[in-house]
């Protein structure tokens, strides 16, 4: 169903060079994203995470 409304929309060109590069973005994508936690504050990141949440709250 969702196909047949992309198909009209978009058509069926655009969706298969869409799915050939799917994962090449997935791929730049969690690069950037390890990227960008390295080079920004690491404990930043990590204080959304439950368990390592609470092992640096004496460290302030």
């Amino acid at each position: 169903m969702v196909q047949k409304i992309l198909n009209k929309v978009v058509g069926a060109k655009y969706i298969s060079v869409l799915r050939t590069w799917v994962p090449n973005m997935v791929t730049w994508g969690t690069v950037g994203g390890v990227a960008l936690v390295y080079f920004t504050d690491w404990r930043l990141v990590l204080d959304y995470v439950p368990y390592i949440n609470g092992k640096f709250k004496d460290d302030k």
